[in-house]
């Protein structure tokens, strides 16, 4: 998890794993997209793929770069416990509780078995 954060501290990472999501790219095709030198590019390639997180192939005389987005898994539930709950999930734990609430108030009171639905009617 530490070498998967590491790798994705850099920006120009993060931009080479954005691309890499829609598919896979030629080395040269990432490095035209940015304003560094191929070098720098090629060295942000190679810390991706120590981490795992990128596969390459050789294909001829390239190097094709595929996301591989199964390190991101042990990170994802770390980084987890620190999220909020959405708005719906508030919503629906009160709803939750509403229908809970309901029920206990409509279960027999007495030992006769009468239950305030009973006792309304």
């Amino acid at each position: 998890m530490d070498e998967v954060a590491g790798a994705i501290a850099d920006p120009v990472r993060r931009r080479i794993l954005e691309m890499l999501k829609d598919g896979r790219l030629s080395a040269g095709e990432v490095a035209e997209r940015f304003a560094i030198s191929r070098p720098a590019v090629s060295r942000h390639l190679r810390v991706l793929r120590q981490s795992g997180l990128v596969r390459a192939e050789l294909i001829g005389r390239q190097r094709f770069y595929t996301l591989d987005p199964e390190p991101f898994d042990a990170l994802i539930t770390w980084l987890a416990q620190f999220g909020r709950p959405s708005g719906w999930e508030h919503r629906l734990d009160a709803l939750e509780t509403e229908v809970y609430r309901a029920r206990r108030e409509r279960r027999p009171t007495t030992a006769t078995g009468s239950s305030r639905e009973e006792e309304t009617a």
